[in-house]
């Protein structure tokens, strides 16, 4: 099920950490309202405080003092009471006396009701936790409902809360330790259908503690590809031999979106927007988490259905990354840089050990795609002691061939110490024009094309008379674009750009002229990097590049964020409309993001043909187009259904 347009699957949520005194119940309860509101009014649909927030976690055998246990009750239904005038489901921890035991527990309540109570399953006893002391497992629970102020109440660990409005939104529960098991509770409620888990917890601060609770959360969020509220208690419950920090995480499908800072001594509240659709669109594709549902432990849940309003995001407080395809993390972008251009060197390596093949073959123009081929090819001879000699580099000017790029080709090749050769086609491809009955003047695209296609006929028939293997340039950007000349630049025996969009070779080509093995090629690198984009197929003016392809098309920064929001996560391009609108709104007109969009859309659905023969190249990342594994789609698919959408 697809949640409503209006919110793009957007459910904001919030992770409290109150302030609070152990064992003043009134006091905890007035901070609990005080967080829920200001979460309500901050637009959250779903607000989680702590593990036995109303008492305090810390207090002992006092829990077994039978004011405690009635007190708690009542102020569980002040505190729903009170939330009839709340936008948000609000979560709250307290120990729950039936059936001759205690459980702790976490109570779910909308709108004046509670929904339902779901007790801990895993108590901990062990160092400084001694819970068995005074709480039951759910495990020993008996019965399904409890009585609290006179209405039967659901209680259990089989409880999931659904949205009747939207009903891709089901809420499970766990408490702390629960997380901490072997199998957690929410693997089964992931499997059986929540997209949110909330965990009420009371997790102690000690030294690396931290980091190791936060991958905890992540590893388990994308486990079960499900947004994740985590919030443990604050630095008022510290004492005797432990120290609490308030440690609040919101997680999605294994990426942290918000995190509290912890010790903060007036308590925290963290706010952030799970994206529900991009979890279904996970989970529908995702065979082995639908397969897992069946091989799972039979456990029948029992749903609470209830109404909760979700409003539209206005804004947004997780981050959208303007480049999703490169790390903004400076020294996660490098090691990212390094694993990249090291998978592109492998696979080429196993194509020429398994072919037998000791030489290559490329067209080397001075723009950035056939730099980095260049740079891929290096990397991999040097990995199997082979001479650099052995490839061959070929720089082919034509019509449009301007000297700077003309001369950064040759320069680079040198500072290589590849072979290079220089094959002028402006002859032979004046001479092709004339047989086809073209007049060589009119630059229409029959005359760029003969260029991009005698290029390749003179790769091929060079690699065939060395015996060598044609190396492809064309990224992922182009190849989603059909930005490529069918038999042309689109075909090679082996493309190491095959999934890589342009805004990472820009960044790719950045790293590796930093790197002290390619240390001689640093400036032509640099040159290369800040020279226009341009295929260089008509006449220039002077001596200045006058097709740029950005102005053609359309940035690549804007082609590669819609690429990777309608791959990676099957967005509508409403959606991809919102997200760009929100991240570029300093950069671009919403009028210019939408005409970009709509020839994105428009020239992605006319070539997908030229894809469906795209020759093999090394996946690199969650986004890849070739038709034997990751993108299958019919070469005559209709675009109108998309189109529709942005022009309605």
């Amino acid at each position: 099920m697809k949640s409503k347009a209006i919110n793009h699957g957007f459910i904001r949520v919030a992770a409290a950490v109150p302030k609070m005194k152990v064992g003043d119940i009134d006091y905890n309860v007035a901070q609990i309202l005080e967080f829920a509101k200001k979460a309500s009014d901050k637009g959250s649909s779903i607000t989680v405080f702590p593990e036995l927030s109303i008492t305090g976690y810390t207090m002992g055998d006092l829990f077994h003092q039978q004011l405690v246990i009635e007190k708690s009750k009542e102020a569980l239904n002040r505190i729903a009471k009170s939330s009839r005038n709340l936008k948000s489901l609000i979560l709250v921890g307290l120990p729950i006396a039936f059936e001759g035991k205690l459980f702790n527990s976490a109570a779910i309540i909308s709108k004046g009701k509670i929904l339902g109570l779901v007790p801990k399953t895993h108590i901990p006893n062990y160092k400084e936790f001694y819970e068995e002391r005074w709480f039951a497992s759910g495990y020993d629970l008996y019965d399904k409902e409890v009585e609290i102020s006179a209405h039967m109440v659901p209680i259990g660990t089989d409880l999931l809360f659904r949205i009747k409005n939207s009903p891709e939104i089901v809420l499970g529960v766990e408490i702390c330790e629960d997380l901490w098991v072997p199998i957690p509770p929410s693997s089964f409620q992931t499997v059986r259908g929540a997209t949110i888990i909330a965990n009420l917890s009371a997790s102690n601060d000690l030294i690396a503690k931290a980091d190791y609770r936060k991958n905890l959360v992540a590893q388990q969020s994308a486990r079960g590809i499900c947004g994740y509220i985590y919030t443990s208690c604050g630095v008022h419950e510290s004492t005797t031999d432990v120290v609490f920090g308030g440690h609040a995480i919101i997680a999605e499908n294994g990426s942290i979106l918000a995190e509290s800072k912890r010790f903060q001594l007036d308590g925290e509240l963290v706010l952030s927007e799970i994206d529900i659709q991009h979890l279904i669109s996970d989970r529908e594709r995702t065979s082995s988490f639908n397969g897992s549902v069946d091989k799972a432990e039979k456990k029948n849940f029992r749903f609470i259905d209830f109404d909760l309003n979700i409003p539209p995001p206005q804004i947004l407080n997780r981050y959208i990354d303007s480049t999703p395809f490169v790390p903004s993390n400076p020294t996660e972008k490098d090691k990212r840089a390094e694993e990249i251009f090291s998978i592109q060197a492998i696979g080429l390596v196993k194509r020429l050990n398994q072919s037998g093949i000791k030489r290559i073959v490329l067209g080397l123009s001075g723009g950035l795609d056939s730099t980095l081929a260049l740079l891929v090819a290096v990397k991999a001879f040097k990995l199997l002691n082979l001479p650099l000699k052995n490839i061959y580099a070929y720089t082919m000017p034509g019509f449009g061939t301007t000297k700077r790029t003309k001369s950064n080709a040759v320069k680079l090749a040198e500072a290589l110490g590849t072979t290079l050769e220089e094959i002028d086609i402006t002859k032979g491809a004046y001479g092709h024009l004339k047989e086809i009955g073209h007049d060589g003047k009119n630059q229409d695209l029959t005359f760029q094309n003969v260029q991009a296609r005698y290029r390749t006929l003179i790769l091929m028939d060079k690699a065939n008379f060395i015996g060598g293997l044609v190396l492809g340039t064309g990224d992922l950007s182009e190849i989603a674009l059909g930005w490529c000349t069918f038999n042309g630049d689109q075909i090679s025996h082996y493309n190491v750009n095959a999934s890589i969009p342009k805004t990472l070779v820009k960044h790719l080509v950045n790293w590796v002229s930093e790197q002290k093995d390619f240390k001689e090629a640093h400036k032509i690198l640099t040159d290369i990097i800040d020279t226009p984009i341009s295929p260089e197929l008509i006449k220039n003016k002077g001596n200045e590049i006058s097709q740029k392809t950005e102005e053609l098309i359309g940035p690549y920064e804007l082609h590669d964020f819609f690429l990777y929001h309608f791959i990676r996560w099957n967005s509508s391009p409403a959606k991809i409309l919102f997200l760009a609108n929100k991240v570029f709104a300093k950069k671009y007109k919403p009028d210019i993001i939408k005409k970009w969009l709509i020839v994105f859309v428009t020239r992605f659905f006319q070539n997908q043909w030229k894809r469906s023969v795209m020759p093999d190249g090394p996946k690199v990342g969650s986004v890849a187009l070739s038709p034997r594994g990751d993108w299958r789609m019919p070469s005559d698919a209709e675009a109108k259904l998309w189109l529709k959408e942005l022009r309605d």
